[in-house]
């Protein structure tokens, strides 16, 4: 079992950054590979960036350059630095975690966040 909260979302002006933190909590020890989604205007939620157990990451195309993933092992956080935002951006963003080691873009993920609003205004 992981629990999972995203915080630091808000309204931002195009061009502006954000950095979103996920606390987790596993009750389990186990390698999970970790990853940001999102969900905006009626649209279908889709994967942003995603991170191993060896600290590789990953990204989809339209954040690539824009967008870091990172993670702090000893506060159990993992965040999302968002920079050069575009109103396209926006919204629900949310933190998952999937067991496992490696290919974490691929993977389909068991635990979910609650979500945290980003809205990038022109």
């Amino acid at each position: 079992q992981v629990q999972l909260v995203e915080s630091g979302g808000g309204s931002v002006q195009a061009g502006g950054s954000l950095r979103l933190s996920c606390a987790a909590s596993a009750h389990t020890y186990s390698d999970y590979c970790m990853g940001w989604f999102r969900q905006h205007r009626g649209k279908a939620r889709e994967g942003v960036a995603w991170i191993d157990v060896d600290g590789r990451t990953s990204y989809a195309n339209f954040v690539k350059g824009r967008f870091t993933i990172s993670v702090d092992n000893g506060l159990n956080t993992l965040y999302l630095e968002m920079n050069s935002l575009k109103p396209e951006d926006s919204g629900l963003y949310y933190c998952a975690a999937e067991p496992g080691r490696d290919y974490c873009s691929i993977r389909d993920y068991k635990y979910w966040g609650q979500g945290t609003q980003v809205t990038v205004s022109s």
